[in-house]
């Protein structure tokens, strides 16, 4: 949202805050949905948002969107037939889900309001951002033919989760006697969802003046009851959500644009999130004033330039202590607490990061320490000196 890597963000983690969402981005942060609201687009978000909860300064209407419709809590977007949706700080009480009724499916739900946004706005530019949750760690789905199409096609573990007590729809993951089934029908409702979108651009004739991008948030999760492996999921990556390994935070990132973007084009270019707000301002012919970690990438996506690359991309993050990782080139470093040696590996050869080589390459090393110390700023929430239990020193 702000085009900062996570050494600079003001949000590097998950910290909830009650009675629900999480710790708020500042009302004054400069954010994609404002620049694009101040060139004048309609701005929208359907899905999940976890920037600040209901009546903060991070709600997504003080931060750009005119219409909001979704989860405004990661914890209690752990369920799918929650008791109620915000649309923008209107709590919308779903009653087919009362009293622990499960005959309305929050993704069908905002996913209708996205479709609908589009309609509203078809005549003028509009930004649509769908943050879109499944499949996420609860794996439950309607009982419908996307269900019956894998319902006893694989070997399953059943999961055992939350149906009852405090936590039951409050952040408990629900029982799955079929994990696997409902993980795939979950794709498949997603992938539905996806084609319904690009199928309303095609009918509303905007296909050739609207880029449309599909990419993901971090690797396969291991919550639930979901077994990634046997998808194979992280493909040839090591590590899932919330490594730092490439199978935690390599992703893809897919680009439809007729007449911009070439079909069928594939690209080696090392990019990240925070090159997602410099791409949107020059999209909407803004120039930036604020401070940016990112690079646009409309000269890779479109072609008509030379694109700049990265000197290095840099992550933290702050679940079970702080992890950092750079990627420079072929070069890929991963460190657990800020003072533990750095683990490197050479990605050309080595895709799943098997092989530490930083015995072998001190200069590459030093280079990337040296990086290192410039990388972030410290933040009083999330600290620099925080540890992982198993690797913390003794006394």
């Amino acid at each position: 949202m702000t085009g900062l890597h996570t050494g600079h963000t003001y949000i590097r983690g998950n910290k909830g805050m009650l009675p629900e969402g999480e710790e708020p981005i500042p009302a004054d942060a400069s954010t994609v949905a404002k620049i694009f609201k101040a060139a004048g687009y309609a701005t929208g978000a359907f899905g999940k948002w976890g920037l600040g909860g209901p009546g903060s300064a991070g709600v997504p209407e003080k931060q750009g969107f005119d219409e909001f419709f979704g989860f405004n809590s990661q914890t209690l977007a752990h369920n799918y037939f929650p008791d109620y949706l915000w649309h923008n700080s209107e709590k919308v009480y779903l009653e087919g889900n009362k009293n622990g009724g499960n005959k309305q499916y929050a993704h069908d739900e905002y996913h209708k309001m996205a479709l609908h946004f589009m309609d509203e706005h078809k005549d003028g530019p509009f930004f649509l951002f769908c943050p879109y949750i499944i499949p996420h760690a609860e794996l439950t789905v309607p009982d419908d033919s996307l269900w019956q199409k894998f319902d006893g096609k694989f070997p399953e573990i059943p999961y055992k989760g939350v149906d009852s007590g405090p936590l039951h729809r409050k952040g408990g993951y629900g029982s799955q006697a079929k994990p696997r089934a409902a993980f795939a029908a979950m794709v498949s409702r997603l992938d539905r969802s996806v084609g319904e979108i690009v199928a309303k651009v095609k009918e509303l004739g905007i296909e050739k003046n609207t880029l449309i991008i599909f990419t993901s948030d971090n690797g396969p999760h291991l919550e639930g009851g979901a077994t990634p492996y046997f998808f194979k999921s992280a493909g040839p990556f090591k590590g899932y959500k919330r490594s730092l390994y490439e199978g935690g935070i390599r992703v893809p990132f897919i680009a439809s644009w007729p007449g911009k973007v070439a079909y069928g084009k594939t690209s080696d270019y090392s990019s990240a999130f925070w090159d997602f707000l410099p791409t949107a301002a020059e999209l909407a012919g803004i120039k930036l004033e604020q401070p940016t970690d990112g690079i646009s990438m409309i000269p890779v996506l479109i072609g008509n330039s030379v694109q700049r690359e990265h000197d290095f991309l840099y992550w933290e993050f702050h679940e079970g202590g702080m992890k950092q990782a750079v990627r420079m080139g072929k070069w890929k470093a991963v460190r657990f607490g800020t003072r533990e040696p750095l683990e490197l590996y050479d990605l050309s050869v080595d895709i799943h990061e098997d092989m530490n080589v930083a015995n072998q390459h001190p200069d590459i090393i030093l280079t990337i320490e040296n990086y290192l110390k410039h990388a972030r700023s410290e933040s009083d929430i999330w600290k620099s000196d925080e540890y992982w239990p198993e690797k913390a020193p003794k006394n």
